[in-house]
């Protein structure tokens, strides 16, 4: 069972580190921070530049 929590900028800038690196996994980021891979894409969607992102 996973706890939502609000993430704070921190915890989003973490999450987005994290998910471009390639060594990282989603279930990685899932563990520690309880989102899913459409979380973080979806994250990283708004989060970042539309340019960045397509990268």
């Amino acid at each position: 069972m996973t706890i939502k929590k609000e993430l704070t900028d921190l915890d989003k800038d973490r999450i987005i580190e994290m998910a471009w690196e390639d060594r990282t996994t989603f279930d990685a980021i899932r563990l520690q921070f309880g989102i899913k891979e459409q979380e973080v894409i979806d994250l990283m969607r708004n989060e970042m530049k539309p340019s960045s992102f397509r990268m």
